[in-house]
């Protein structure tokens, strides 16, 4: 007989979703109201402006799409790319694929511009892509690659970009909340992120913010956008300022109370507070790690303080070590994917769970189990060299 559903209480230190904070459990548990009903369409508004504050933005059409973050890679390609158009797009892991993905399906033609995984756009590549392609619209890249923990110079793509006339769309699903984002004084013009990570929410909405430059673009399309449901057209309708909204689709209400309380919490913290909290944690995992002998993938430079791509010592069997720290730990760290499937483990600090006890508690957990299966490591100092970043503050 089929029961209720009781999940394990684990520790979620892989590419995402991270720990949800109680605070934000808590609102998924208050009670349902209309997606239209006066008192929600107020948390609407209130929600805009707290995603306006996490991207650093003044745009109008800052919304949470009822979707997780691929859909809101969707929903950019899709009303901002017409048949024909010529979109360069820049790879260094998977999720540039996936943008080569949703151009082609989009009728467009990707340029793509290709970079060693683990390693930030280059951007030398990318201007001479621009040069030889005048015709471009379009310029696309992942400011933080969740496959790599690499993290690009946002800024250097937008420069190079505009001055060849292109909008930029930017991947910030891993850096919203847990690395700097400043989307207007960066001139991005439309970012797509997600909630399961550094907001410490839950997965299933995705965070987009779009420029007056391209709204300009998605009002005078030749052509319909391909997806009903992502028409920004029509869901501007429903997440339009003012009282009247015009139904467009059934609002996840209780994932929006959750997305509003994690925002509150972010705007308590403070922004610059909580990418200083990632990036102190990252220290102290960081120092831990390559105390036992374990070394980062991305150079330090281009490195992603909340998600740690990090060499399986040699030897190791990647998916046992994953399944005892799940099944003995209840710790979940994550595998590489693609070119590092095998290679590499990633581990998550986002959100809720960059914090001190999750950093030692994940240095003890992978310690124990590398030292009980003989890997190549150096044992015993780990936790002192991860309490040595804590305790210089």
């Amino acid at each position: 007989m089929v029961q209720s559903f009781n999940p394990p209480v684990r520790t979620l230190m892989g590419p995402g979703p991270s720990d949800v904070h109680p605070r934000i459990l808590e609102a998924l548990s208050r009670p349902t109201i209309g997606h239209l009903d006066p008192m929600f369409v107020g948390m609407m508004d209130e929600v805009k402006k707290l995603l306006q504050y996490a991207f650093q933005t003044d745009n109008e059409l800052t919304i949470p799409v009822s979707a997780p973050g691929s859909a809101g890679m969707e929903t950019c390609f899709a009303n901002l790319v017409e048949p024909g158009d010529k979109v360069i797009v820049c790879q260094n892991g998977v999720f540039g694929g996936r943008m080569k993905e949703n151009v082609e399906r989009a009728g467009g033609t990707a340029v793509m511009v290709q970079d060693p995984w683990g390693r930030a756009v280059d951007l030398a590549k990318l201007e001479q892509a621009l040069d030889q392609n005048p015709d471009a619209k379009i310029v696309a890249f992942v400011h933080a690659e969740t496959s790599t923990g690499a993290q690009s110079d946002a800024k250097g793509v937008w420069e190079l970009a505009h001055k060849h006339d292109c909008l930029v769309i930017a991947d910030c699903v891993t850096s919203l909340g847990g690395t700097p984002i400043r989307v207007d004084e960066w001139g991005l013009d439309a970012v797509y992120s997600g909630t399961q990570k550094c907001l410490s929410c839950v997965p299933g909405l995705s965070p987009v913010t779009f420029s007056e430059r391209a709204i300009d673009k998605i009002k005078n399309r030749k052509t319909k956008v391909q997806s009903w449901f992502l028409d920004l057209n029509l869901v501007m309708g429903y997440w339009g300022e003012g009282a009247k909204r015009a139904y467009h689709h059934t609002a996840p209400v209780n994932a929006l109370y959750a997305l509003h309380e994690s925002l509150v919490m972010l705007r308590e913290e403070g922004l610059e507070n909580a990418w200083k909290r990632h990036a102190h944690h990252h220290q102290a995992l960081k120092a831990g790690l390559e105390a036992m002998g374990i070394g980062f993938v991305v150079p330090e430079a281009e490195r992603l303080p909340q998600l740690n791509a990090v060499s399986i010592p040699e030897g190791v069997d990647d998916a046992v070590v994953r399944g005892r720290l799940l099944n003995e730990f209840n710790l979940e760290i994550g595998a590489g994917l693609g070119d590092l499937a095998g290679k590499v483990w990633r581990i998550g600090l986002m959100g809720h769970s960059a914090r001190a006890e999750n950093v030692i508690f994940c240095l003890s957990a992978l310690e124990a189990v590398l030292g009980d299966l003989k890997a190549p490591i150096r044992t015993g100092v780990a936790l002192a060299a991860a309490q040595s970043v804590y305790s210089a503050g």
